[in-house]
């Protein structure tokens, strides 16, 4: 480990960014070269590596951000892009980046959290991490009208569309009171790799909707606004007489909506260390803003 050298912030390294997306692909098949050139890649996101000269070896990445919970801001880090090169393995380079992290930000912030995948949940309360519960909020549809919309579907690789999308964003309302976060440059990562065929612009609503239709089911990922959603005049525009259910995937807060919730069960598992604050009960984290 003598022979490592740790570096950090470097996204304007042309050498280091490309080894460190290398290293994405190879561990997660996903690349950040299209974010960072699309100017989405801000001041926001810090990676923490290891270099093995100029190879990126291991990194844990830190996402800046604020927590809209009960109505109060909170600043909170979220640590992701968390890998190490297979080579390099078994030697605690992980576990050295996240202390890092740590005494970094501890005494900044008044939350660390992350998501972990279901193979390291052991690993995570070494440093103080405690799981949280989440849940998912879901509602019974039946249209009382069928109206004859048709959705502007914004596409990502048109410039404007995506630069549309961002200054949309960047304007945004909060989703929630009872809990949102504020993180545009993690949403337009979303846009780009996640959802690019599910981004729909309501033009008298004037709301930018991420959703997708599976059998009966509307699943609503994110809408972003300007202004307070009223979601009874969104939902029509979107939901066909098909429709049964809507499943949101972040924290509804909308008045005179009959909402039923579960704990939510996914592939990952919330992790938070919180110094003395307390995350909601009844909540759960925006899908777009997950790192």
């Amino acid at each position: 480990m003598n022979q490592l050298q740790f570096i950090k912030d470097y996204k304007n390294d042309e050498k280091m960014r490309k080894s460190f997306n290398a290293l994405a692909h190879k561990i997660f098949s996903i690349d950040f070269e299209e974010w960072y050139q699309n100017g989405f890649w801000d001041h926001y996101y810090i990676p923490f590596s290891y270099a093995d000269g100029h190879h990126v070896i291991a990194n844990v990445s830190v996402n800046i951000l604020n927590l809209m919970i009960d109505g109060k801001i909170k600043k909170a880090v979220q640590i992701g892009t968390v890998m190490t090169d297979p080579d390099y393995r078994t030697q605690g380079l992980s576990a050295a980046l996240i202390h890092k992290v740590i005494e970094e930000y501890e005494k900044k912030s008044d939350f660390i959290y992350l998501f972990a995948n279901q193979s390291v949940l052991d690993f995570y309360p070494k440093f103080g991490f405690k799981a949280v519960d989440e849940y998912e909020f879901s509602m019974h549809y039946y249209p009382n009208e069928i109206l004859n919309v048709k959705l502007r579907k914004l596409d990502v690789m048109n410039i404007d569309d995506l630069n549309f999308i961002h200054q949309f964003v960047s304007e945004r309302n909060p989703a929630s009171q009872k809990f949102s976060t504020d993180s545009l440059g993690i949403f337009m990562f979303y846009c780009l790799h996640v959802f690019p065929n599910d981004i729909y612009y309501l033009e008298n609503e004037n709301v930018i909707v991420l959703f997708k239709k599976e059998h009966d089911h509307i699943h609503i990922f994110d809408i972003v606004s300007r202004n307070e959603i009223d979601i009874q005049k969104v939902l029509p525009k979107i939901a066909d007489h098909t429709i049964r259910k809507i499943v949101f995937h972040y924290t509804p807060d909308y008045s005179n909506i009959e909402m039923d919730s579960k704990k939510y069960s996914g592939s990952e598992v919330l992790f938070v260390i919180s110094r003395g604050n307390c995350f909601p009960l009844h909540f759960k984290h925006p899908i777009t803003s997950q790192a």
